[in-house]
């Protein structure tokens, strides 16, 4: 499987704007933010979909929303709320073939998403 720049920013071969570390994750500041905050929070395994997760790593995806839930609390948006979005393959808006978390806030967040962007079939 070809490196993603999520590997590279792993592995400290590009920079990104680090808000967190752990030996299990990462979470960086998104590039292009869509919400004032804007952060992606990824395993430092790489599983390329939501539909390659194996049983046994059910405990790691569960680390993913609990940094998501501290990183919340720690910049104080817990309370006034939050989005917390995992996109699932090119049609969902996955771009990045490494699972990751995207964290928003720091403004009111419509639903449903991509209104203007729906087609239909």
């Amino acid at each position: 499987m070809a490196e993603t720049i999520f590997d590279k920013i792993i592995n400290r071969e590009i920079p990104a704007d680090i808000v967190y570390e752990d030996d299990q994750s990462l979470a960086f500041k998104d590039i292009n933010p869509q919400a004032p905050v804007h952060l992606l929070i990824i395993p430092k395994v790489r599983i390329a979909t939501i539909n390659d997760l194996k049983d046994d790593q059910e405990t790691l995806i569960g680390h993913l929303f609990t940094v998501a839930r501290d990183l919340a609390r720690e910049m104080g948006f817990d309370e006034s709320g939050y989005r917390v979005v995992m996109n699932c393959g090119e049609q969902a808006g996955q771009t990045v073939f490494h699972l990751h978390l995207h964290l928003l806030a720091g403004k009111p967040l419509g639903w449903p998403p991509y209104t203007d962007r729906m087609k239909q079939a």
